[in-house]
């Protein structure tokens, strides 16, 4: 257990250091941010390192500064997360950093699981690309193998012929590697995320339902509407196992299909506080955050359970300067970024609406 008064490193600096650092010091902890720049998470940290990811001695002397290191974002590279670990406890671990920042590693590791996953190959070029689709059969997504986010780094493509164009469409070459997804029939996309604490201890929030408007989140809703305890049961199960092959110390995000059988399919995971798990701020007993700092911490996990039913909204761009509807909406709570620049289909913060019993 890392002592009242420690310090916590934190590898990013955006929105979710941002809420990271403010919920770490609710629980008397200090809170260093390392990032390539200032952010959201700089504006409320002191404690600050601008450097590039790959400058090695920033890295060691943050490391020296620092008694826990964590991350906001996945895409930190697999040496600045080795370099650390061999300084400082790095969680939710190397391992799970560099699995969930690569998705050939990603896939591997849920096919060595038999986890359900939309049919999928590897490739590195738009030769595969093309074989790929003519064995899994269009529709099919591409995507970057890393960096891709909110839509960022795929292209959707129906037949074999449409390769070279959607190869330069995601950066051919510049990303070297990709995966392309075959087309899933599903009801509706949801996320299981859970918390797994140094002992192995988990707490699981609820399976949620997502709603994304090209490629971006717009809204979550907790629990899932058209969940059911049978569903819930099978995510927590997915959900544990892949937390547990991981070694995970603190979150994972499991981001799933619900197909039309009941079964569920996993389509991405994250090792780090998820925007699908925004609505825990306001509508759980303890928020992801918090239960974050616990885990890595060595705190016991809190309890995730519902307050209310929540919808979790994403303010994008110009969205966030709707100020005073939200102040006079009952029961909204506001969290802005604190971001300056207002670009179209950016996140800028949420508002979390709990239905009170």
């Amino acid at each position: 257990m890392i002592p009242r008064g420690a310090v916590i490193g934190v590898l990013g600096g955006g929105q979710l250091g941002r809420m990271l650092a403010l919920a770490a010091y609710r629980l008397g902890y200090r809170v260093h941010i390392f990032a390539p720049e200032e952010g959201p998470a700089t504006q409320v940290s002191p404690l600050r390192t601008l450097a590039s990811y790959d400058d090695e001695p920033a890295l060691l002397a943050f490391a020296d500064r620092v008694d826990v290191v964590t991350c906001e974002f996945e895409n930190v590279p697999a040496r600045a997360a080795e370099l650390l670990a061999s300084r400082v406890p790095v969680r939710p671990g190397v391992l799970a950093l560099a699995t969930c920042q690569d998705r050939w590693l990603e896939k591997g590791l849920l096919a060595s699981l038999d986890m359900p996953t939309a049919p999928w190959r590897a490739v590195r070029d738009e030769h595969d690309v093309a074989r790929a689709v003519q064995e899994i059969g269009g529709p099919c997504i591409l995507k970057t193998a890393r960096l891709g986010y909110d839509g960022k780094g795929q292209a959707r493509l129906a037949s074999p012929d449409q390769a070279r164009q959607a190869w330069e469409e995601i950066g051919g070459p510049s990303h070297r590697l990709g995966v392309v997804e075959g087309k899933v029939d599903f009801l509706w996309e949801g996320s299981q995320v859970l918390a797994r604490g140094l002992d192995g201890q988990l707490a699981f929030y609820e399976l949620v339902e997502n709603r994304h408007e090209r490629g971006i989140l717009r809204e979550t809703l907790a629990p899932a509407p058209r969940g059911s305890l049978a569903l819930g049961e099978q995510a927590r199960l997915l959900a544990a196992r892949i937390a547990d092959r991981l070694d995970i110390v603190g979150l994972l995000a499991v981001e799933l299909f619900v197909l039309a059988d009941g079964s569920l399919a996993v389509n991405e995971l994250a090792a780090r506080p998820h925007n699908s798990a925004h609505w825990t701020q306001d509508g759980a007993r303890i928020c992801q955050f918090e239960q974050l700092v616990r885990a890595i911490a060595g705190l016991p996990l809190g309890d995730p359970g519902l307050r209310g039913p929540t919808r979790m909204l994403n303010l994008l761009g110009e969205e966030i300067l709707e100020r005073d509807r939200w102040a006079s909406t009952p029961g909204a709570r506001l969290h802005d970024y604190g971001k300056d620049e207002l670009l179209p289909g950016r996140k800028m913060g949420h508002v979390n609406l709990v239905q009170r019993g």
